[in-house]
């Protein structure tokens, strides 16, 4: 039974990405990139400078948002997913994230300054909104909407929660006290027990700690693997021969598409950095900016961060140590086998550490975006104290089962979820192109001017009544 289920989940995994999702992702990426002009290229160094940009009024700036999207892109991925791609999909991979990372910023674009335009305003003056309102304000498709919330709460609270479990008890196995039949329950228990714990009013104080340690956690790792790369500087020439040749060998991609570095590379860094996917539109919502297309271009930064930075530091890290990368080590392992040729057994447990914390804020930022959907489906109005209760319970039942599943299932639940809102939220931006693109010209017009763009719904053709931020 559990294999028949395994197996139906690989194949429609295999489906989604293969030929659907490759295809859908390259033309609106290529279409976003051609209708902007490479805008996530040709404005990179206006996103820095906006990023900085003040908000006033205590209101959420630009950089807080970028820092909540970047929190839930940033996490086990960034390790766990780059080294199965490269030991299942082969070094290659690294290159197609790359490639994935740099078209995908374009979509990044589009989400968030949609998000922006048909945001909207609570009674506290706060903003909020994402794909599924500009799906209802502006296609006038209420069922679509609610549907893209539905895969949205799927791929939060069950796919990437499953996994992320699944990614930090797997880092255990490289320690003798490993035991497959106990450790994983152990784990999975602890890390039930502690989301458990925040999730239902306690843990404020956790809470805040991790979200102190992460991002300097994030430098340390990058900063590591600078170290671990400079000690095999020698090998580092062969390394980018090794990436490149994987990455065009076409008579082995073609000769089995759904496991090449290709389709790894795409799978992994969709996973990582999300662009196009439709989460982080949702924390981009809440930024108080004066246009915007200003938000549009800070998230560029976020895809960049994640992809080019974090997921870059693991690959070539890996890579440039020379160590296997087959099937048996995909995962943690390969990650504390590059390591430990530098670091020792000091290695391992770096990697165990970085994980607990990515892990742990991924998990609970995963519920932020949860939270949002089910208060959409529910008319806009915050759900029952009763129903919070009984949700926020399943959520860390699954939690504790991530840890317990197999490596296949975990990957595949997360791969066909995200999936499922990407296929909606990507064609949504190319039907809302017009508009996104509208609001970037307008901008970059005001910009030319020597001001300090300012956005009003009418200098795009937009009736301003129907805008209930900027009315």
């Amino acid at each position: 039974m559990g294999n028949a289920i395994l197996e139906t989940l690989n194949k429609i995994d295999e489906v989604m990405y293969y030929p659907i999702l490759i295809i859908v992702m390259a033309i609106a990426g290529l279409y976003f990139t051609f209708l902007t002009r490479g805008v996530q290229i040709r404005l990179f160094k206006e996103s820095c400078r906006l990023v900085m940009e003040p908000s006033g009024d205590g209101k959420v700036s630009s950089f807080q948002a970028l820092m909540v999207s970047t929190a839930s892109r940033v996490g086990t991925g960034n390790i766990i997913g780059v080294s199965t791609a490269i030991c299942l999909g082969g070094p290659g991979a690294c290159f197609w994230m790359w490639v994935m990372c740099i078209v995908g910023a374009s979509s990044a674009f589009m989400e968030s300054t949609l998000a922006q335009i048909y945001k909207r305003k609570d009674k506290n003056g706060a903003c909020f909104g994402g794909p599924a309102y500009y799906i209802e304000k502006a296609l006038h498709a209420r069922w679509l909407a609610v549907l893209f919330c539905i895969f949205l709460i799927a791929t939060y609270a069950v796919g990437f929660n499953l996994l992320c479990s699944y990614n930090l008890q797997s880092t255990f196995e490289v320690y003798s006290f490993y035991n497959k039949s106990v450790t994983p329950l152990v784990v999975g228990g602890v890390l039930a027990c502690l989301v458990g714990y925040c999730l239902l009013g306690g843990g404020k104080r956790i809470v805040k700690l991790t979200s102190v340690i992460v991002p300097f956690m994030g430098v340390s790792y990058v900063a590591i693997s600078i170290i671990v790369i400079l000690f095999h500087i020698t090998y580092v020439p062969a390394m980018f021969v090794e990436i490149f040749k994987d990455a065009f060998d076409f008579k082995s991609i073609l000769g089995g598409v759904a496991g090449s570095c290709l389709i790894y590379g795409i799978k992994r860094g969709l996973y990582s950095n999300e662009a196009g996917v439709g989460s982080a539109p949702n924390a981009s919502a809440s930024a108080h900016v004066s246009h915007p297309a200003k938000q549009g271009l800070v998230q560029t930064l976020s895809v960049y961060i994640d992809t080019l930075l974090l997921c870059t530091a693991t690959a070539l890290m890996c890579l440039a140590t020379g160590v296997p990368h087959t099937k048996e080590v995909s995962g943690a392992m390969y990650v504390q086998n590059a390591i430990s040729t530098v670091f020792g057994k000091i290695g391992p447990t770096f990697i165990t550490f970085a994980m607990v914390l990515f892990a742990f804020t991924t998990l609970l930022g995963n519920l932020y975006y949860v939270d949002n959907a089910l208060i959409f489906m529910n008319h806009k109005k915050e759900p029952s104290k009763r129903f919070q209760v009984v949700f926020k319970i399943i959520c860390i039942i699954i939690v504790f089962l991530g840890a317990i599943i197999p490596m296949d299932a975990a990957w595949a639940v997360a791969d066909i979820t995200m999936g499922g809102m990407t296929l909606i939220n990507l064609p949504a931006c190319m039907l809302l192109g017009k508009v996104a693109i509208d609001a970037l010209k307008d901008f970059e017009r005001q910009k030319k001017d020597g001001k300090n763009p300012t956005f009003r719904g009418s200098n795009i053709g937009l009736d301003e009544k129907e805008l209930d931020y900027w009315n």
